[in-house]
């Protein structure tokens, strides 16, 4: 009775496991707000080309990690019960294979060049930027981010800082939410130059597939372009001292309308490059 009364509550811990799991990952399938989700199991929901390829590069080498692993493991299994004292009580004097030690050089080589192919090409094409529709520059601070948009886009910046737990809104997200966001236009192809003032930071959106240094001195560029609207964070990724938690990143890609209309907004609420107090109140899309 007691043996049975074990079995049922083991296969009861087994079907809350499973449940559990499944509702990981269905959860991890519905994630796609551009945040990361309570069970969250799998990467954010890319909304750029290049982050489908880098996701697809991922599973790839999730792929061949799992191969090599199961490759040894079977390898160990042999040697212990094939080889142990009890199995094979004369030891092998065998000193050297020619065609094992041509394999073990050659197999490395060849998983070498199937993860350096696509590697390369997913850096190619982050690198190599086209041509672009806008350019926006963020410059990296302790511990908070400040956007510049060129002249052709009106020539203004502002200071995006993470907003309070007591000035968050219903539906804006702690540690997450900034008081000024950046704004881009969905479907566009958009030219991102980074650098710090200060430290090395790094200017990081897991949705857009996008992470890039932000040194002093240097400026870095990558592009992306959004396919979706949305909100969708990111953080620094490069510690940066002890506010390195608190700078987050928040991009509001909006219609072409929308983009319009902020744009012409932002122009009257920021100080222009040349000048000014940059210290002023967001400029939201309608």
């Amino acid at each position: 009775m007691r043996i049975e009364r074990a079995g049922h509550r083991s296969l009861a811990r087994l079907i809350a496991i499973a449940a559990l799991l499944g509702l990981g990952t269905a959860t991890a399938m519905a994630a796609g707000t551009g945040q990361p989700e309570p069970w969250q199991m799998d990467m954010q929901l890319p909304v750029t080309d290049l982050a489908r390829q880098a996701y697809r590069f991922h599973q790839w080498i999730n792929w061949i990690i799992v191969a090599i692993t199961l490759f040894v493991a079977a390898l160990l299994g042999a040697v212990i019960f094939k080889f142990n004292d009890r199995a094979h009580p004369t030891p092998s004097r065998t000193t050297h294979n020619t065609m094992l030690e041509v394999a073990w050089t050659i197999v490395p080589v060849l998983i070498l060049v199937a993860i350096a192919i696509p590697s390369f090409r997913l850096l190619r094409a982050q690198m190599i930027i086209p041509k672009s529709d806008l350019t926006v520059k963020a410059v990296g601070h302790q511990w908070y981010w400040q956007y510049e948009y060129p002249a052709d886009q009106g020539g203004f910046k502002f200071e995006s800082n993470m907003l309070e737990t007591k000035d968050i809104k219903p539906g804006q997200t702690r540690l997450l939410a900034v008081d000024n966001e950046m704004v881009v236009p969905v479907g566009k192809i958009v030219r991102m130059q980074t650098t710090a003032a200060d430290v090395i930071h790094n200017w990081a959106v897991p949705s857009f597939g996008f992470k890039l240094d932000s040194i002093p001195g240097r400026l870095n560029e990558m592009w992306f372009r959004a396919e979706r609207e949305g909100v969708y964070y990111g953080q620094c990724s490069e510690l940066c001292g002890n506010g390195h938690p608190y700078m987050p990143i928040a991009v509001r890609v909006v219609s072409e309308d929308a983009y319009r209309v902020w744009l012409d907004e932002a122009k009257k609420r920021y100080a222009r490059l040349d000048g000014g107090d940059t210290r002023l109140a967001a400029a939201q899309p309608r």
